[in-house]
């Protein structure tokens, strides 16, 4: 019965949360070739503008991880949901490059909190047994929302202007946000909906401490905050989102640009084959929670289980993205693309359910903003360096390789820091 498995509304509102945050995120890059074309703005402009999104992005990520620690994630997730929805909409009245820089810093800010939001949420409603899943499920919205964008915004911008998709995107927001406000709730136990036998699965998982702080009731911190965020697991997690990251922000900014710049697609091409590389990465994000979950349950090593899944998919796409480098056709580049999609986006939500493991729950919030907030400087860095690599340096070759090398770095940083040796040293000090 549905009354016993409410958990399943939260998540599949997380869903739609991720696939709205990433279909206003591509937005932009789906629309670049007009944008460029209207605006007078070149490659180079263009990647400061996708890299800029990420100013304001990076620093509310460790702000909603915190916020959602001492306010709860529903009031942190409606305030960033309705901040971000409405300068979507403003992207619309932008004029030129200045005026469209100072929109997209903003737009940032709005959706910064999303990924450690939903994180914090995940956390409170569902068993330890299910995080993988409930992680991999929620976040295979994200791609999705990617994979969309191209067909609803590309030919919504085709016939009625590349303004009046942001404008259409910016309701999607609002109504998302009304829905969130009517159906979730900080906690299991906090909703009139949620039955005692779906709170207490859920509540049978937590440790005595959480129950306490949920409670209200004082609950002693051995450690501060910076004891979790600067120790070597918790900072090999983050160096690992980095590089899974930075190839994701190269997909996510300049994709299209690639598409139809480099490969010579008209916009209604490229949104139509557009969409199979983030379909090719929603199926990852889907498969990499139940293989984490298969895994946990075979060897009984959270740990080994997690790390297995990033390390494999780090390498895959590695390859695949190099191999992109030296592709000779549109279908061999877009095949093996959308393969390292499927293996790429296997490794996040491996990162989300590790940090969960070595960072105690009283705690998630802040730890995993601050792991975002390092995770997304790939933001800036990525899609400003592409720009200036397609424009001044090696093209998209070059890119293509720089992303590979770094997917490469990912693995060897997740080997030398997170050792079970290290978490099982952060446990014993916090218990």
């Amino acid at each position: 019965m549905l009354k016993h498995k409410y958990r399943f509304i939260v998540a599949l509102l997380l869903f739609c949360a991720g696939m709205l945050n990433y279909l206003d995120r591509a937005a932009l890059s789906v629309m670049a070739p007009l944008i460029k074309k209207d605006l007078h703005i070149g490659d180079a402009q263009m990647g400061i503008l996708f890299s800029l999104f990420f100013v304001g992005y990076c620093l509310f990520c460790f702000i909603g991880g915190w916020g959602a620690d001492k306010y709860g994630p529903r009031k942190v997730y409606a305030w960033a949901a309705g901040f971000w929805s409405f300068f979507c909409g403003a992207t619309a009245l932008a004029t030129g490059f200045g005026h469209l820089l100072i929109v997209r810093v903003l737009f940032g800010i709005g959706e910064g909190p999303m990924g450690t939001t939903t994180n914090k949420s995940i956390s409170n409603w569902f068993p330890k047994r299910e995080v993988g899943r409930a992680v991999g499920f929620t976040n295979a919205g994200q791609p999705l929302g990617a994979a969309i964008a191209a067909p609803i915004v590309g030919l919504v911008g085709l016939n009625f202007g590349w303004r009046v998709s942001f404008i259409v995107i910016a309701c999607l927001g609002f109504v998302w946000l009304a829905m969130w406000l009517i159906f979730f709730r900080d906690r299991p136990e906090m909703h009139s909906r949620v039955s005692p036998e779906e709170v207490a699965l859920i509540t049978a998982d937590r440790p005595a401490k959480v129950e306490a702080a949920l409670a209200g009731q004082p609950v002693k911190q051995k450690h501060g905050m910076f004891f979790y965020v600067l120790s070597m697991p918790v900072l090999g997690v983050a160096a690992a989102f980095f590089c899974f990251n930075y190839i994701q922000y190269f997909f996510l900014s300049w994709l299209p640009s690639y598409l139809t710049d480099f490969q010579h697609l008209d916009i209604k091409s490229m949104s139509i084959i557009g969409i199979l590389p983030w379909l090719g990465a929603t199926l990852g994000f889907i498969g990499g929670g139940l293989i984490c979950d298969g895994l946990f349950k075979k060897t009984s090593n959270f740990l080994l289980s997690r790390k297995l899944v990033i390390i494999c998919g780090l390498a895959i796409a590695a390859l695949c993205v190099l191999l992109t480098a030296y592709a000779s056709s549109l279908g061999m580049a877009v095949t093996l693309i959308t393969i390292a999609s499927i293996f790429a986006y296997m490794t996040p939500q491996a990162c989300w359910s590790l940090l969960q493991d070595i960072v105690p729950a009283t705690r998630i919030g802040s730890a995993g903003g601050f792991v975002h907030l390092l995770a997304n400087l790939a933001g800036i860095l990525s899609p400003g360096i592409t720009g200036f690599l397609i424009q001044y340096g090696g093209g998209y070759r070059s890119a293509f390789i720089l992303s590979s090398i770094l997917a490469l770095a990912g693995i060897v940083v997740m080997l030398l820091f997170v050792r079970q040796r290290n978490v099982d040293s952060i446990r014993l000090q916090t218990a």
